[in-house]
C-alpha cells in the first residue's frame, strides 16, 4: 500500500511553479537575451568593446564609489540603527519614517536635488567652494549620492536585530566588569556582523546599478567621472547594441562574482552567532 506524505504547508508544486515562472520571466530571460546579444561579437570586438580603456576606466569608478559609499553607510546606518532603538527623544517616530526615503524618492529628484545643492553657488557649495571642496560633478558627488540611496538598507537590516537583542548579556558582562567597549565588541557586536554585512552588500548592489541620481550630480565625462551605466547608456545612444551589451555582460560578471564573495562572508560569519 502506497503511503502518501503529506507536506504540513500545502501548495508546494504551485508555489515552486510560479516562483521558477517569476524568475524566469523577469531575470534569466532578460539576463540570457543580454548575453545573447554579445555573443554576436567576435572575441576581439568583445575585448575591444568590453575591456577598453574606457570601458575599465567606467567599472573602476563604479565599483570604487560604490564601495566607499557602502563603507560609510556601514557606520552611519550603525549609528542611526542603534539611536533609534536605545534610546528616547522627540520626533522618534518621524526621523524613524525618514530613513525609508531614499527608497521612496525617484533617483533622478536625488541626483537634481544633491547638484543644485552643492554647485559653487548652491545652499551647501558656496560655502565648499571657497575652501577648495568640489562636489558636483566630482566623485565625490557620486559617492555623497551612493550613500543617500544605499543608507536605509543598512539602518533596516541592522535595527530588528538590535531590537531583538538580549539585554541580561549586556548586563550580565558590566557585572563581570567588562567596560562598555568591551561589550560592545564581544557581546554585542557578534550579533550584528551578519546583518551589517547584509546591509553593506544591499547598499553596494544599490550603488552598482544606480543610474539615476548619479547621471546628474556627475559630469559623465570618460576617464573621470563616466560610470559603467551612463558608458552603457552612451553606447546605445550611438545605436550601438552589441557594445553596449557587451559592457553590460562585464558588469554582470563583476557584480555576480563580488556579490558571491560577500555572501561566503556572510556564511562564514554566521556560525559565530550564538
Amino acid at each position: 500500500m502506497r503511503t502518501i506524505t503529506r507536506r504540513v504547508l500545502p501548495g508546494f508544486g504551485l508555489s515552486l511553479g510560479y516562483t521558477v515562472t517569476y524568475l524566469s520571466l523577469l531575470v534569466l530571460i532578460p539576463l540570457a537575451a543580454c548575453i545573447l546579444r554579445a555573443t554576436n561579437l567576435t572575441l576581439e570586438e568583445f575585448v575591444g568593446a568590453a575591456w577598453s580603456p574606457r570601458a575599465r576606466a567606467a567599472y573602476w569608478l563604479t565599483f570604487e564609489c560604490a564601495f566607499w559609499a557602502a563603507v560609510i553607510n556601514l557606520v552611519l546606518g550603525m549609528v542611526v540603527a542603534w539611536t533609534l532603538v536605545r534610546y528616547r527623544f522627540p520626533l522618534k517616530t518621524l526621523f524613524d519614517a525618514l530613513v525609508d526615503v531614499p527608497l521612496a524618492l525617484p533617483t533622478a529628484v536625488t541626483g537634481l536635488v544633491y547638484a543644485n545643492l552643492y554647485v559653487k553657488d548652491g545652499w551647501l557649495g558656496q560655502f565648499l567652494s571657497p575652501l577648495g571642496l568640489e562636489v558636483a560633478y566630482t566623485r565625490l558627488g557620486i559617492v555623497l549620492v551612493l550613500v543617500f540611496t544605499g543608507f536605509p538598507f543598512v539602518v533596516r537590516s541592522v535595527q530588528p536585530v538590535l531590537a531583538e537583542l538580549d539585554a541580561d548579556e549586556e548586563e550580565a558582562s558590566a557585572v563581570m566588569g567588562a567596560s562598555r567597549w568591551v561589550t560592545f565588541r564581544h557581546v554585542i557586536f557578534p550579533h550584528l556582523l551578519p546583518p551589517l554585512l547584509s546591509g553593506f552588500t544591499l547598499a553596494f548592489a544599490r550603488g552598482v546599478g544606480e543610474y539615476g541620481s548619479v547621471v546628474f550630480i556627475s559630469s559623465n565625462i570618460p576617464f573621470k567621472t563616466e560610470i559603467a551605466a551612463v558608458l552603457i547608456r552612451s553606447r546605445l545612444e550611438e545605436f550601438a547594441y552589441r557594445e553596449a551589451a557587451a559592457v553590460a555582460v562585464v558588469m554582470l560578471g563583476f557584480s555576480f562574482v563580488l556579490l558571491t564573495m560577500i555572501s561566503m562572508v556572510e556564511r562564514w560569519s554566521q556560525p559565530h552567532v550564538k
